[in-house]
């Protein structure tokens, strides 16, 4: 099945006051301490130039793009440009390949526990 159909591309944009701004030790955000059995996890997630990360995913996940931009193929080979403001769903058992001919820094929500990526 094709990971990347689900995504939602942002047609908005940001007023310059708004823009996010990106840190060195970007924080993690848990709910694991409130729901053990079902937490859900989010943080931050920079790329640079390089080696490309590929990721199989054992949990649901939705990420949204906050900077620059990320090239990012699924296991079927199909890719697309992620860009400021667009919104990816990746399902759990996914295998997705990042890479960035710059950088690229996406916030992340899933429901998995602190350590359990």
């Amino acid at each position: 099945m094709p990971t990347l159909v689900t995504s939602y591309r942002r047609t908005s944009s940001l007023h310059k006051s708004q823009q996010p701004t990106t840190q060195t030790n970007p924080p993690f955000l848990t709910s694991e301490s409130t729901d053990p059995d079902k937490p859900i996890s989010g943080g931050f997630y920079r790329l640079e130039k390089g080696t490309p990360l590929v990721y199989t995913y054992t949990y649901d996940e939705i990420k949204i793009i906050v900077d620059g931009h990320f090239y990012i193929s699924d296991e079927t080979g199909k890719e697309v440009k992620a860009e400021k403001g667009d919104v990816f769903f990746f399902p759990k058992g996914s295998k997705i390949t990042f890479k960035t001919d710059d950088f690229g820094l996406g916030f992340f929500v899933g429901q998995r526990k602190k350590d359990g990526a």
